[in-house]
């Protein structure tokens, strides 16, 4: 029945596709030829695309023979401009090379936004806070420090013998005792109380170094006791704290050491009683626990001028803020009644 609807074959198809007036009659042909914008041809021209490709695929490896392999890369920066893109990015970036340097110059980290917006008895709240918050600290690392000795000492309530229950493990808590107190005083004496701002890392590395000095200390004790029960001359150590063994320590330690001796207020400038309390807490020590202890008040001498410091700079801004409005004629009524009764 193909020969109903004319011929299928795939020759005509194609010949249809190629000229699609071949139907038509020839004196319509050659109208449409005439008045046609689109001039209609037997055949279509070759794809030039298809002609085009090989050409192309030829032509390539030309091209890429001609041309570098690698494009050419960008001079080098000097140092110093890297230094300088280095300095505008501030260390909470990811990427420390300049990149994005722009978006961080408005930035402001949230404790400065807080800080700014805080009122003067907020930040002075805040430097007795901190204050507050370093002393607890020492206590935490120091029974940190002294884990092993809180350990014998539930041991021995639990397991230990009916004497030394009776006792109440005497021995084992007048060790954790000892304990608890010296690696608190070897803590002020590295400054772990400074309330100067410092990663967490440097804290760690203070209290590692103050169970090492505190355990140094125990052996040398033992080293002494042991010689003295043999008849031996007793055994000579340097300092725990001294200026030799700085350089032995960590980078913490030594830059501790080296903040504590920038004291401007000496202990013979401190009141009477303040002296008196010093000194009797000097009686009874030996040489190492006296040492230590002269390193651990002088650390909260340090301490206390950082909070005057703080304080004192907090005041003379009020201070200035007040000769500011009075000078304006803006003085509010709790400036005139701090003036009357000598308040700062």
């Amino acid at each position: 029945m193909g020969w109903f609807w004319g011929s299928s074959s795939p020759s005509d198809d194609d010949d249809k596709a190629k000229d699609p007036l071949r139907n038509l009659d020839p004196s319509l042909r050659e109208f449409l030829k005439k008045e046609s914008p689109v001039k209609y041809e037997a055949s279509n021209p070759p794809n030039t695309t298809q002609s085009q490709r090989p050409v192309a695929s030829t032509s390539q490896p030309q091209l890429s023979e001609r041309l570098p392999s690698k494009p050419p890369t960008a001079p080098s920066t000097t140092p110093s401009s890297e230094t300088e893109n280095e300095s505008k990015v501030p260390a909470q970036s990811l990427y420390q090379d300049g990149r994005y340097a722009h978006l961080w110059k408005t930035y402001q980290s949230q404790n400065d936004i807080e800080s700014a917006n805080k009122s003067d008895q907020e930040k002075i709240d805040d430097v007795l806070e901190g204050y507050k918050y370093r002393k607890a600290e020492i206590g935490r690392a120091a029974l940190e420090n002294c884990a092993l000795e809180q350990w014998e000492v539930n041991d021995c309530f639990r397991n230990g013998g009916w004497t030394s229950r009776l006792t109440m493990c005497k021995d084992e808590n007048r060790e954790l005792q000892r304990c608890y107190t010296m690696q608190g005083k070897f803590l002020k004496a590295l400054g772990y109380l400074s309330t100067f701002d410092r990663p967490p890392e440097v804290d760690e590395q203070i209290q590692m170094h103050a169970d090492t000095l505190y355990h140094r200390m125990l052996d040398q004790e033992k080293a002494i006791e042991a010689a003295k029960a043999e008849g031996k001359p007793l055994p000579e150590f340097p300092p725990l704290l001294s200026s030799s063994n700085k350089t032995k320590s960590s980078n913490t330690s030594a830059a501790a050491h080296a903040h504590l001796e920038e004291n401007k207020l000496k202990p013979s400038d401190l009141p009477p009683k303040v002296q008196a309390a010093f000194k009797k807490r000097l009686d009874g020590l030996t040489d190492e626990e006296r040492e230590v202890e002269e390193r651990a008040i002088k650390a909260e001498i340090q301490a206390g001028e950082q909070v005057a410091l703080s304080l004192g700079s907090i005041y003379e801004r009020q201070a200035e803020e007040k000769r500011i409005r009075k000078e304006q004629g803006k003085e509010t009524i709790g400036d005139k009644i701090s003036s009357v009764f000598g308040f700062r």
